[in-house]
């Protein structure tokens, strides 16, 4: 009986963990900017353009402020694979070239925290931000992809 019960319990936990792996995994993963960004939908291809920092601006009086989760989340795993289509070594070095030549003024801020990502999205001016759909607060907008949202068909960002 004893052995019966932990190994039902063994097989409980394991189940759990799969499960809460593969849905991590398949979470929408939101792009998100302050309600007074002048932006609603990007394509694709420039939201490729904003990540790799060819698009420093949304407007001309409004500058555009990378805020990327730090290596091991789901969020920046979905960035570096679907937006960047680079290895974690292909980014860090990206960003060190792009810096060095003086392309950019500065790389993505690294955040270690949804909270912290929903934080500084919603207090500087022009940032955006990835965040697990399901975890984005009222106070930010949740940018379109190709005229879809997170958790829409096509929807790319998962």
């Amino acid at each position: 009986m004893e052995k019966t019960v932990s190994r039902s319990l063994a097989f409980a936990i394991i189940l759990i963990m799969f499960a809460s792996c593969c849905w991590a995994e398949a979470a929408d993963v939101a792009i998100v900017v302050r309600k007074d960004v002048p932006v609603d939908n990007l394509t694709f291809a420039e939201v490729r353009k904003l990540f790799l920092g060819e698009r420093q601006f949304w407007n001309s009086n409004l500058r555009v402020t990378l805020l990327i989760r730090a290596p091991t989340s789901h969020e920046r795993d979905v960035v570096l694979k679907k937006i960047y289509e680079m290895s974690e070594a292909q980014f860090r070095q990206y960003w060190i070239s792009k810096v060095f030549r003086a392309d950019t003024a500065t790389g993505p801020k690294i955040v270690y925290s949804t909270e912290m990502a929903v934080e500084l999205a919603s207090a500087i001016p022009g940032a955006v931000a990835f965040v697990e759909a399901g975890r984005v607060p009222a106070g930010l907008k949740t940018l379109k992809v190709d005229n879809r949202l997170p958790g829409e068909k096509g929807y790319p960002l998962h």
